[in-house]
């Protein structure tokens, strides 16, 4: 019986190794995490994040309506109607109307808010709508001391 030298492959078998590396699991698993977050950012919904963007607007025209009306001591009040809405009382202009961004966002609940000219208003809280989706909504509201946020709506 021939003999083997050693480094010759009739030798006994080289044993194979079984299973993944760590490093190969790594790069797996980051793979599957980028795949994911871009899964989720693609189907994130227009309709909600167009409501969202409104809702932003609409606290950041509430709260420098409330700072002019504190500024010249005179009342001012927000409606909305179908269009959009109007700020009743601001000087200046009879009234100033504003159209939504999005023709399909309304208001759920009361369409009325009084912005001043005290310091300090009580808590007020408006519930903007998709009309095309019922479900989408969000709040506008303050506590009456600090700004007008938006929050999730109830």
């Amino acid at each position: 019986m021939p003999t083997s030298a050693a480094g010759s492959s009739r030798g006994p078998r080289a044993r194979c190794p079984r299973g993944f590396t760590l490093l190969e699991l790594l790069v797996v698993l980051a793979i599957m995490a980028l795949a994911t977050a871009g899964a989720t950012l693609a189907l994130r919904d227009p309709g909600a994040t167009q409501l969202a963007r409104e809702g932003e607007r609409l606290a950041a025209l509430l709260d420098g309506a409330r700072a002019r009306s504190r500024a010249s001591g005179v009342p001012v009040r927000w409606r909305a109607d179908a269009s959009g809405f109007r700020f009743e009382g601001l000087p200046g202009a009879a009234a100033q109307a504003g159209a939504w961004l999005d023709p399909q966002t309304g208001v759920r609940g009361a369409a009325e808010l009084w912005l001043g000219p005290e310091p300090l208003i009580g808590a007020q809280q408006v519930v903007l709508v998709n009309r095309a989706h019922p479900g989408q909504a969000v709040a506008v509201g303050t506590d009456g001391l600090g700004p007008f946020t938006v929050q999730a709506a109830p």
